[in-house]
């Protein structure tokens, strides 16, 4: 999952801190909350719109589950588990995902399938997003902030490294754990580029995921600190960028095809005002289901705090820590006509 302001994406000329007047502002997810509360009270501010709180605030404190996702370019799924219990490997298979697994390893990137390429280490909830997508072999498709590689090396394995799959994010750093993981995994339709998403050149794909820089609070079970890092000026400010993000992935859209945008925070900012203002700007788009079935998740917000984002927000999906015991995460699906 994408964690925090990333690179070059994140400079303070991208920060937009809160504008004047109700009604544009608003419509943005835009509030008068306090800029500045951070770390487990910060998460106050979302008491009414997370069902169960208590239960929220304590799966929070507890530590992630260790999840990896088996590779089908690599392994036969029955094969790789028969192999697992041989070697004594303790793990549970998801309900709502075929290929994905919950590990009783310490360290699971030295287990000799990680190693192979056979299984990725993955957070569990960052697996959703792929499958929403629904790639198909022979499509070309775009990951528009795509390192680590993760949900580009499980795009590749939906579309059975079959068709176009461009793999971009700006920063040299990042491309080379994204060419690495890429290449473990034996992704070979994957084509890496090295662009500002904001300003990708290229047009015509059938389906384009933006799993955008966010603040980062549904990674807290990771690292707790970024709970502290959080404030309303941060999200205002990485609001401007994810806007600019999604709108550019629909611009090279074709139409017909979808784009789905995700991040690993809470903020409304962040999910909810991005897709509701893009739906504004952009003609000609409109919003599919983004639940997972057997995935336990929550409506979006159709409106919050005084602001009214849209009955249409409902059909994005949010993922709370409690409810599957694992990060927390935020699904739109964007159809252009």
């Amino acid at each position: 999952m994408r964690g925090c302001l990333r690179g070059s994406e994140a400079r303070s000329s991208d920060w937009e801190g809160p504008r004047t007047g109700s009604n544009p502002s608003r419509r943005r997810g835009i509030y008068p909350i306090n800029a500045n509360c951070g770390g487990m009270k910060g998460l106050e501010r979302y008491r009414e719109l997370i069902p169960d709180f208590d239960l929220f605030v304590e799966a929070i404190r507890r530590p992630l589950p260790v999840t990896a996702r088996i590779n089908t370019l690599k392994a036969d799924r029955d094969r790789l588990t028969s192999r697992l219990r041989r070697g004594k490997v303790a793990f549970t298979p998801f309900s709502w995902y075929p290929f994905g697994l919950r590990l009783e390893v310490e360290k699971p990137g030295n287990l000799l399938e990680s190693l192979m390429g056979q299984i990725h280490i993955q957070e569990e909830i960052s697996m959703a997003s792929p499958v929403v997508l629904s790639p198909e072999p022979g499509e070309r498709v775009l990951d528009l902030c795509a390192a680590p590689g993760s949900k580009t090396t499980q795009i590749a394995m939906m579309m059975e490294n079959r068709g176009l799959l461009v793999a971009n994010d700006p920063a040299n750093t990042r491309v080379a754990s994204l060419r690495s993981n890429c290449e473990r995994a034996g992704a070979v339709n994957v084509a890496v580029t090295r662009y500002d998403g904001r300003r990708f050149p290229d047009r015509g794909f059938d389906r384009v995921l933006v799993d955008a820089p966010c603040t980062g609070q549904g990674m807290a079970r990771k690292d707790i600190t970024v709970l502290g890092r959080w404030s309303l000026k941060r999200s205002l400010g990485i609001q401007r960028l994810q806007r600019a993000l999604l709108r550019r992935a629909l611009q090279v859209t074709r139409s017909g095809g979808t784009v789905v945008y995700s991040t690993c925070t809470f903020a409304p900012e962040e999910n909810e005002g991005v897709v509701s203002w893009t739906l504004e700007q952009v003609a000609g788009v409109g919003l599919e289901e983004a639940s997972v079935r057997g995935l336990a998740g929550s409506p979006g917000l159709a409106e919050w705090a005084g602001s009214r984002f849209g009955d249409e927000m409902e059909l994005c999906t949010r993922y709370y820590p409690h409810q599957n015991d694992a990060g927390g995460f935020f699904v739109a699906k964007l159809i252009k006509e």
